[in-house]
């Protein structure tokens, strides 16, 4: 019996039947593997190319770059801390792996750095896909709602934004923190006014900021823990971070997994912007808003705070800048929706990504955090924007 036989076959029991309350599990999982089988067969209707499920997969594919990226660059800047350290192998199980696969601890070998990174990312993956994966499953059987592919972008962003020596149950958290209180407490998909990913991330940056900011963000050897860029350049400026503009466009840098490469993710943001899934409004307004505010800081200048010395060029590569701007603030369910609520709405997070890393280092990547501001306060931007063309529209109908 082939698998498509099996949906038709007991689609009536899981939909009409006794196993009535798990058919969004069933149709979660048929729809993934084919193409819905119900379509209008008479008029009036619209046609469109692209669906939700498109809509999900070219966000994917979008994030390819970013997560080859994020392989390659974890597994690089672990062999540099074994080779700094003196030490024979990480002494993690993804070393023992990939000492068991005959490959050397060398940074210069490709396939060492991919299949370690893979090693981390792996892992971190899958723990996002079923801790967030049953969340999901279980508010949509509860309420008797389809099964969206929204989750396997978050499923896939979740681990890109974290950092690869993030615990495994302290992932499961997040993600479950991020699905139930950023998505599911607000009706679900379509419905959340946040978006889950940075919910998850928030949540664990207040939580356990040991794990995720500071000195300990990225350990790549027992024992021997580094500190992004951005925290290095918050206590002493550009000379003390310690990496050139290049290495950091490129994201050979630590930092979260997906996030430190720029060159990755404008690959992945002109797909975006090609396929027309993403708003250039808001892309373009984010960037608008950090250079306007990190030159008025330029200007401004400060002896004691070394923030105020970096130039728009460093915001836009270091941190999580360039990974919010593509894929995180130009989320559809909780970025602005009306095009000129777009550029104040993206506006608005550039400013305040700025005014973040800059008066409080303390916070140096002020990405996430500006954007869930941003994302708050999107439906009143929206809704001052439509107010505004109800009276103009009432105004003509007067005259």
């Amino acid at each position: 019996m082939s698998l498509r036989s099996f949906f038709d076959k007991h689609e009536k029991e899981f939909k009409e039947g006794k196993l009535k309350k798990y058919f969004p599990l069933f149709e979660a999982i048929e729809t993934f593997l084919y193409s819905g089988g119900e379509n209008t067969k008479s008029p009036t209707f619209v046609r469109d190319a692209i669906d939700l499920k498109k809509t999900m997969t070219t966000v994917v594919i979008a994030l390819l770059p970013a997560v080859f990226m994020a392989l390659y660059n974890t597994g690089y800047q672990i062999n540099l801390s074994v080779a700094s350290s003196g030490a024979a192998n990480p002494g993690t199980w993804q070393g023992s792996l990939l000492a068991s696969l005959g490959l050397p601890f060398d940074a210069s070998n490709f396939w060492s750095d991919v299949l370690l990174g893979f090693f981390h990312f792996l892992p971190l993956y899958l723990v996002t896909l079923v801790a967030g994966g049953f969340w999901e499953v279980l508010f949509a059987v509860i309420r008797g709602h389809e099964i969206n592919e929204g989750f396997f972008v978050t499923s896939l962003l979740f681990p890109l934004i974290v950092p690869a020596s993030m615990p495994y149950w302290e992932v499961a958290l997040g993600i479950s923190f991020g699905v139930v209180f950023g998505k599911e407490v607000f009706g679900g998909v379509g419905m959340n006014v946040l978006n889950p990913a940075l919910v998850g991330r928030a949540f664990l940056f207040f939580a356990y900021p040991a794990a995720i900011s500071g000195d300990k963000v990225w350990v790549a050897v027992d024992g021997l823990s580094k500190a992004t860029p951005l925290a290095k350049l918050a206590e002493g400026g550009l000379a003390h971070a310690g990496v050139t503009w290049w290495n950091a466009f490129i994201g050979l840098i630590p930092g979260s997994m997906g996030e430190t490469s720029t060159l990755a993710i404008l690959i992945g943001a002109a797909f975006l912007l090609y396929t027309g899934v993403a708003s250039w409004r808001i892309m373009l307004s984010i960037l608008i808003g950090m250079a306007a505010m990190a030159f008025t800081f330029n200007l401004i200048g400060s002896s004691t705070n070394p923030m105020f010395e970096v130039t728009p060029l460093w915001h836009f590569v270091l941190g999580g800048f360039a990974f919010g701007t593509v894929f995180m603030a130009t989320d559809p369910v909780s970025a602005a929706v009306t095009k000129q609520g777009q550029f104040w709405y993206g506006l608005l997070i550039g400013v305040m990504v700025v005014l973040v890393r800059v008066v409080n280092p303390a916070f140096p990547e002020g990405m996430m955090l500006a954007i869930l501001f941003g994302n708050v306060f999107a439906p009143i931007i929206d809704k001052i924007f439509i107010n505004a063309n109800i009276k103009r529209r009432q105004l003509r109908n007067v005259v």
